[in-house]
């Protein structure tokens, strides 16, 4: 099973609505201004400016996402410690 919409392809440029929405749909819940916010402190997914436009490549949405989800566990305490221990 794929964690990506079948219809959005990896390379694929996406507005900051429509990154949300796929990533909503892929099962990561953001909203727009959330991905606005973490922009403008630099902790968002990489984006790029076309005018004044930001642009989301489908991957490194996806792939941040990722990397922002905790192994499975059976408690919160395990997740805290599984993800301590990543960092």
């Amino acid at each position: 099973m794929s964690d990506m919409k079948p219809e959005v392809e990896r390379g694929r440029l996406l507005r900051r609505r429509a990154a949300a929405a796929a990533l909503t749909e892929a099962g990561y819940p953001i909203s727009m201004t959330t991905l606005a916010t973490m922009a403008s402190r630099g902790t968002g997914p990489q984006f790029r400016l076309f005018g004044r436009i930001p642009l989301y490549r489908w991957g490194d949405v996806l792939e941040w996402a990722q990397t922002r989800t905790s192994p499975s566990a059976r408690s919160v305490a395990e997740c805290e410690a599984a993800r301590t221990a990543a960092a």
